[in-house]
C-alpha cells in the first residue's frame, strides 16, 4: 500500500495538537568539560570548550502528537505513563559564549560518526577515530566563525565503539509483555572470505550495528506458521538469486570451524566470498522503537535552543538568549534531515519552530527509521548494495506535486508548512547524486519530463563533477584503484560548502536571501537521459606513470519503480510494518536524468567550482566497479578522475580527444589567471568566501598547475 489515509490523518492531527508536554529533555548531564584542541585559539572566538555527557527525554505515548512513532503504543512506560530514551551529547562551544556567532549547529553523525568538521573545515586529516574524538579541528573555520556544534545519538541500533554516538530507546512488546516478531531481510556482504557474519553486515552496516536476534536458531525446522528462514546468493544486484540449502548454513559462528550457536550470527562453513550479494531472510523478534531519534533530535533542539535548565535545575550548557539553530546531516544523515521534517518533527512540544535552518548535503530521499525491524544503516537505493531497501520513494521534492505512478500527492515540506514551522533550506547535492541517487527526481515531475519551481524557503545546488564524498588525496597510483575500474574523484565540496552555509547563516540571522539554486535543468538542456548524455570516448592511458584502462562509459542508470513493502509499510511516509520483503517492484519507472557534460566530460551545470572551470581531468559523478565486486555496475559512491595528457604529444599518442595540460595552460602565468578569474566569478555569485578565493589562488601561485584534484 503507498498511501495511508489512517496514518496521514493522525499525522495532521499530532501537527495540530497544542498545550501539554508531549516531549522533552528532562534532564542534562555533563559528564566531562575540557578544552577542545589542547586550547588552540580561533581569531576572535578565542579558545573552544568540549562537554561530554548525556540527555535523558520522555514522551507521553498518549497524546496525538506522538502518535506517528511507530509502536509507540508498545513500548514500556515509566511510573508516570511516559516511554523514556537516552542519548549521548558532545558538544563544542566557545569558551567565552558571548564571542559565539548565536548559532547551534546540531551535525546529525551518520552511523555514529560525527561530521562537519571534516566537511567544512579544509586540512583535517581523514582519520575517522581523530574525527570522532574531536582531536584536529584543521584549519579552524567553523570555530573562528563562532558556531556552537552538537552531536547527540539518534540511531539506536548503533554499537558503541570508535568514539560513536549512540542512543538507547526500549524494545517493543505485546500488551501481555510476549515479543514481538517480524520479517526482515539482511543483505550480507564481505570485503574479505569469512566463515562467519553477524546478521547485519551490509555494505554499510557490518561490525557498527547491532542485529535483530533470529527467533529461532534452529534454521532448519519450520516455526509454527510454516516459516522456515532463507539463504541466497548472487553475483550481482541485476541477477537471480541462487538458493543455499539450510543444510549448508546454521545461525552461528564458526570461524574456526566449530559452530558456536548464536542468535545474532550466520556461520557458512563453504565461505562468504567478497563480490557476492548473500541474502537472509528470517523471522527476528525484538525490535527497537526506533522512531525516537526523531523526537531526540527535536526535543534536544528545542531544549538546547530556548530552555535556561533541566527539570531538574541543571543549566543548558549552550544557552543563549534568542540562539537560532541548524540542523545539517551528510548523506544518510541528510535523509535523516528531509525525513525528520516530512514526518513534522520540526514542531516543537509548544508549537514553535525547532530549527531554523537545515543543511541536508548528499542525502536526497528518505529515511526508514519510524519502522519496525528497520534498518536506517542501509544506504536505501545504490546501485549494487541495498538497492531494495525502503526509503527510495515518493514524494521526491520538498513541493507538493502528485505522483502519476502511485495517485499519492504531497510534498516533504507539507506537514511543516501548515504549522509554519518549516526551516528555510539549503539542499547540496553532488553528481553522484545525480547518477547512483535518483537525484533529479526531486527538481522535476515524477516522470522527468518538465522542471519544478521551489518553495520560496528552499535552495537546491548540485557540486558540478563531484563525487558522493571527495577521495582523498593521494590517489591510489596503480590498479585496483580500490573497488573500482578509475580513480576515485577527488573534487572537493569544501570550498562550496562553507560559503553555502555562511549563506543559509545570513538568511535565518538576518533574513539575507541566499543565491538561486544552480542545477542543471530540463529547460537549459542541461539535465537529460542518461543515453543523451555526450561523453568523451577516453582511451586507456599511462599519464604520469597511473596505468588507467579505458573508460567504459556504459550509459549505466539506476532506474526506480515504485515498490510495495505490504499493506503496513506506508512508503510515501517511509514509516510501517514491512511484510513483504524484497518488496513487489512495479514495473512503472519514474524518470531520472543526469546532468549533460562538455567536451572533456565534465558536467556543464550547477556549481562549477575552480577544479571544474579551470581542469586538470575529467571528473564524474560515477564510476565502475571493477572485476573483484560487481563488475560493470556502479562503484558504489564513488565518481571517477582521469587526468588530462601532460603534453600534445602524449596526447595523439594515446588518441585521447580532450585537450593536452599544455594545450590548456601554456605557461603558470596563464593557469594562475585563469583560477583568479574563476575564483572571482564564484565569490561576485556567493558560491565561494573571499578568503577561500586568495587561499586557493595564493596556492596556484605558489605551487604552479597541480596535478591533483
Amino acid at each position: 500500500m503507498f498511501y495511508s489515509k489512517r496514518l496521514l490523518a493522525l499525522a495532521t492531527a499530532a501537527m495540530l495538537v497544542s498545550g501539554a508536554a508531549e516531549a522533552r529533555i528532562t534532564r542534562v548531564e555533563i559528564q566531562k568539560t575540557e578544552p577542545a584542541f589542547a586550547g588552540r585559539a580561533f581569531g576572535t572566538t578565542g579558545a573552544y570548550e568540549r562537554l561530554i555527557g548525556k540527555a535523558y527525554g520522555e514522551v507521553d505515548p498518549q497524546l496525538p502528537a506522538n502518535a506517528i512513532i511507530q509502536d509507540i503504543d508498545l513500548a514500556p512506560r515509566n511510573a508516570k505513563g511516559m516511554v523514556e530514551y537516552v542519548t549521548g551529547i558532545d558538544i563544542l562551544r566557545p569558551a567565552d559564549r558571548s564571542k559565539g556567532n548565536g548559532i547551534l549547529f546540531f551535525n546529525i553523525h551518520n552511523r555514529g560518526n560525527k561530521g562537519g568538521i571534516q566537511l567544512f573545515n579544509a586540512d583535517v586529516p581523514p582519520n575517522l577515530a581523530e574525527i570522532n574524538d574531536l582531536a584536529n579541528p584543521g584549519d579552524g573555520f567553523l570555530q573562528r566563525q563562532g558556531y556552537t556544534m552538537v552531536w547527540f545519538g539518534w540511531q539506536p541500533d548503533v554499537l558503541p565503539g570508535n568514539n560513536r554516538m549512540t542512543m538507547t530507546v526500549p524494545v517493543a512488546h505485546h500488551p501481555d509483555g510476549s515479543p514481538i516478531t517480524g520479517l526482515v531481510r539482511s543483505e550480507l556482504t564481505t570485503v574479505r572470505p569469512t566463515t562467519t557474519l553477524n546478521l547485519s553486515s551490509g555494505w554499510f552496516t557490518a561490525l557498527i550495528t547491532a542485529a535483530y536476534p533470529t527467533v529461532s536458531t534452529d534454521n532448519k525446522t519450520p516455526l509454527a506458521d510454516g516459516f522456515v528462514p532463507t539463504l541466497t546468493v548472487r553475483a550481482k544486484e541485476q541477477e537471480p538469486r541462487v538458493p543455499i540449502p539450510n543444510t549448508e548454513w546454521s545461525f552461528g559462528a564458526c570461524p574456526q570451524g566449530d559452530l558456536k550457536v548464536s542468535d545474532t550470527q550466520i556461520c557458512y562453513p563453504a565461505g562468504f566470498k567478497p563480490g557476492h550479494l548473500y541474502e537472509l531472510t528470517y523471522r527476528a523478534k525484538d525490535p527497537l522503537v526506533l522512531g525516537l531519534g526523531f523526537t531526540a533530535a527535536r526535543d534536544l533542539g528545542a531544549f538546547l535552543k530556548a530552555e535556561p535548565k533541566d527539570d531538574t535545575g541543571r543549566d543548558n550548557p549552550v544557552f543563549i538568549k534568542d540562539a537560532k539553530t541548524i540542523v545539517m546531516g551528510s548523506s544518510q544523515s541528510g535523509r535523516f534531515v528531509r525525513t525528520f521534517i516530512h514526518l513534522g518533527f520540526n514542531r516543537g512540544e509548544r508549537g514553535q519552530i525547532v530549527f531554523d535552518g537545515a543543511f541536508p548535503h548528499i542525502g536526497g530521499g528518505l529515511m526508514p527509521l519510524n519502522v519496525r525491524f528497520g534498518q536506517p544503516g542501509r544506504a536505501a537505493g545504490t546501485e549494487q548494495v541495498d538497492r531494495l531497501y525502503a526509503g527510495a520513494s515518493f514524494p521526491f521534492a520538498y513541493g507538493a506535486e502528485t505522483d502519476p505512478l502511485t495517485g499519492t500527492k504531497g510534498g516533504i515540506l507539507d506537514r511543516c508548512a501548515a504549522t509554519s514551522t518549516c526551516p528555510k533550506i539549503v539542499h547540496a547535492a553532488t553528481a553522484l547524486e545525480m547518477w547512483e541517487l535518483r537525484q533529479s527526481l526531486g527538481f522535476t515531475d515524477p516522470l522527468g519530463v518538465h522542471d519544478l519551481i521551489e518553495p520560496p524557503n528552499v535552495r537546491s545546488y548540485i557540486m558540478a563533477s563531484t563525487q558522493h564524498s571527495a577521495a582523498p588525496l593521494p590517489l591510489a597510483a596503480k590498479e585496483p584503484f580500490g573497488f573500482c575500474q578509475q580513480q576515485p574523484n577527488p573534487n572537493p565540496h569544501t570550498w562550496t560548502v562553507r560559503a553555502l552555509l555562511q549563506n543559509l547563516a545570513t538568511w535565518i540571522k538576518n533574513g539575507t536571501e541566499p543565491p538561486p539554486s544552480a542545477r542543471p535543468t530540463i529547460a537549459a538542456g542541461t539535465l537529460v537521459a542518461p543515453d543523451q548524455v555526450h561523453f568523451p570516448p577516453i582511451p586507456a592511458n599511462k599519464y604520469r606513470d597511473v596505468s588507467r584502462p579505458a573508460v567504459r562509459f556504459l550509459r549505466l542508470h539506476n532506474p526506480l519503480h515504485p515498490q510495495d513493502y505490504g499493506e503496513d509499510f506506508h512508503s510515501e511516509q517511509a514509516s510501517g510494518l514491512i511484510s513483504v520483503d524484497p518488496p513487489k517492484v512495479s514495473q512503472a519507472q519514474y524518470g531520472t536524468l543526469v546532468a549533460q557534460v562538455d567536451a572533456d566530460g565534465n558536467d556543464l551545470d550547477g556549481i562549477r567550482n575552480i577544479f571544474v572551470q579551470v581542469p586538470i581531468g575529467t571528473y564524474t559523478g560515477w564510476n565502475l566497479f571493477n572485476k573483484s565486486f560487481y563488475e560493470d555496475g556502479f562503484c558504489t559512491l564513488q565518481g571517477s578522475f582521469i587526468p588530462f595528457a601532460p603534453t600534445r604529444v602524449e596526447r595523439i599518442a594515446t588518441g585521447d580527444p580532450r585537450l593536452s595540460i599544455e594545450e590548456r595552460y601554456p605557461s603558470k602565468e596563464t593557469y594562475v589567471a585563469a583560477i583568479r578569474k574563476a575564483a572571482d566569478g564564484l565569490v561576485a555569485k556567493r558560491y565561494l568566501l573571499a578568503e577561500d578565493a586568495a587561499r586557493l589562488v595564493a596556492e596556484a601561485e605558489r605551487d604552479g598547475i597541480r596535478a591533483a584534484p
